[in-house]
């Protein structure tokens, strides 16, 4: 008997082969914020939930790798130990007890002898073949139940029966092969050798049932550290996620005040870290703003202040100038022919000046937000007619309005609309103009309509806007370019609006929508301050801005 060697496979082979085997903005809404930050961390698009997804994936890649390779080697060690002792003592046994049978033995003395061989070494069960005579093969085994010549693999049997050449690797013959293979459920380690120099060949079967106990008992506790790792990994990838994150969360509830509005919002710095780094350029771009917004609106104040300073300054050099002009327009007959052209030209422009400083003292109030609504129960289509009647517009304006169509709204501003609206498409549009009166849900829309070549598109976006004139050749006109910003400017404070748009078969269209009866958003019921008081609906005239 010589040195062991596992069959094809080595020990390294599987089972069965031949081988072997923000803090919120306030108190208030602290609860609120943390349920809106817990749902948000619930999304998958949340870096919270990120966070912990990749921290619980590197930590379960590393614990399963790392309990897969302590198993394996666990495992390959138990087995080796097992099988390196099971056949050591397989061995031994057929030195001092197999290789001392005659050359011939009988089948009681070869049971015998495996019997001996099997009671040496709990577990073991044997099987000893001999030959009787030349070519009758006899066979004698430790217990006919457990372990018979049929149950060693060929495999194995052709393997131990193979003599090998000797060498000066190879001292022996024959060698002690061994194969793990599995009965039902239970794992074995079959052996098998041949006495050298004549003799049996003898077959060796061990359990290895506890060493499968073993390593399973081994596994559930590498997967039940893996579990705890993963756990772990989440706790940790949280409380990395709640260092990380808090800050990012105190930035964004601060970016968000300050969208709102709130430009004093500034967060608190600690530390010298990137996180520390951004809010200090957060702070450094919320003084900015605010400075930038501060002076903006300090410019802004100024120039309403200039504005309203100067349309107040000019009222009384204007109603002097308008008190002369309409002197000289009463001797108009009786002055020089030379002169009188002269005459006409200060008298329109004078007018058009009182215009526009009346509009401007309007746009004003406006932007100080010192413009009021006086509400009053209005007849619609007689507001409609007198402000027509008023402006001498009969001729040219077809009115489409059921008489007794109560609404409450504020008449002199209702007029002053009426007024550019429709001064706006006699000047730009054509005659006639229709202007039409209904109710469409809890909304009272008036629509003015006129038959000239309709607004350009390039223009349409803009005909609200202050001092907006369509022809840059047409710089001056009758119409300031304020009118219809102060029609609009009139809806609004109603709550209602006005669209302008493209008939289809030619011409502008107007829609006033207005809430019928006293909106929410209205003011109180007071009169505009400042210089003029309530003007009388006359006293406003309609002009057709450049729109058109």
């Amino acid at each position: 008997m010589t040195d062991e060697h596992p069959t094809a496979g080595g020990p390294g082979a599987p089972d069965g082969d031949t081988g072997s085997a923000g803090r919120p903005a306030d108190g208030t809404d602290r609860p609120r914020t943390r349920k809106r930050a817990f749902l948000a961390g619930l999304r998958w698009t949340s870096l919270r939930l990120r966070l912990v997804v990749v921290f619980g994936a590197v930590a379960l890649t590393a614990a399963v790798s790392a309990s897969g390779i302590a198993y394996w080697l666990n495992r390959e060690s138990v087995l080796s130990r097992t099988q390196t002792a099971a056949l050591d003592q397989f061995k031994q046994e057929m030195r001092d007890r197999a290789a001392q049978l005659p050359l011939r033995p009988t089948q009681a003395e070869l049971e015998f002898t495996a019997r001996q061989m099997a009671r040496s070494s709990a577990g073991f069960s044997v099987v000893l073949i001999g030959e009787r005579a030349e070519g009758k093969p006899v066979a004698g085994v430790s217990d006919q139940d457990t372990f018979t010549l049929e149950d060693v693999p060929v495999s194995l049997r052709t393997a131990v029966n193979d003599k090998q050449k000797v060498t000066s690797r190879n001292s022996a013959p024959y060698q002690v092969f061994w194969q793990r293979t599995q009965r039902g459920k239970t794992p074995y380690l079959v052996g098998g050798s041949r006495v050298n120099g004549g003799g049996p060949t003898g077959y060796v079967l061990l359990s290895l049932e506890q060493e499968r106990e073993d390593l399973n008992a081994l596994a559930w506790s590498l997967a039940i550290a893996t579990g705890l790792a993963l756990i772990g990994s989440a706790l940790l990838a949280q409380a990395a996620a709640s260092t990380v994150l808090k800050p990012v969360q105190r930035l964004g509830d601060a970016a968000r005040r300050l969208g709102e509005g709130k430009l004093d919002t500034r967060l608190r710095v600690s530390g010298t870290d990137e996180l520390a780094d951004l809010s200090r350029t957060f702070n450094n771009a919320a003084a900015s703003l605010q400075k930038k917004i501060d002076d903006m609106s300090a410019r802004e104040e100024s120039s309403r202040r200039f504005v309203a300073d100067m349309s107040h300054e000019l009222r009384t050099p204007l109603t002097a100038l308008t008190a002369v002009t309409e002197v000289l327009e009463d001797e108009a007959d009786t002055l020089d022919p030379m002169i009188a052209p002269a005459v006409t030209l200060v008298v329109s422009e004078t007018r058009r000046l009182n215009v526009l400083v009346e509009n401007l003292m309007e746009v004003t109030r406006f932007d100080a937000g010192t413009a009021r609504l006086v509400l009053d129960d209005v007849d619609v289509a007689d507001q409609v007619t007198a402000c027509i009647d008023a402006r001498a517009w009969l001729d040219a304006v077809e009115l489409d309005a059921e008489r007794g169509m109560m609404a409450r709204l504020d008449p002199r501003r209702l007029d002053v609309i009426l007024a550019n609206l429709i001064g706006n498409a006699l000047k730009h549009g054509g005659s006639p103009v229709r202007v039409s009166v209904r109710r469409v849900g809890p909304e009272l829309v008036i629509e003015v309509r006129d038959n000239g070549p309709g607004i350009p598109e390039a223009v349409l976006p803009h005909v609200f806007d202050r001092f907006y004139k369509a022809s840059a050749s047409r710089p001056r006109s009758e119409g300031s370019g304020l009118g219809l910003s102060i029609a609009m400017e009139n809806a609004h404070i109603h709550g209602g609006d006005i669209t302008a748009a493209n008939a289809p078969g030619g011409g502008a269209v107007f829609v006033l929508r207005l809430p019928d009866g006293e909106s929410e958003d209205a003011p109180a019921e007071f009169g505009d301050d400042g210089a003029g008081g309530v003007r009388g609906a006359g006293e406003i005239r309609g002009e057709g801005d450049e729109a058109q």
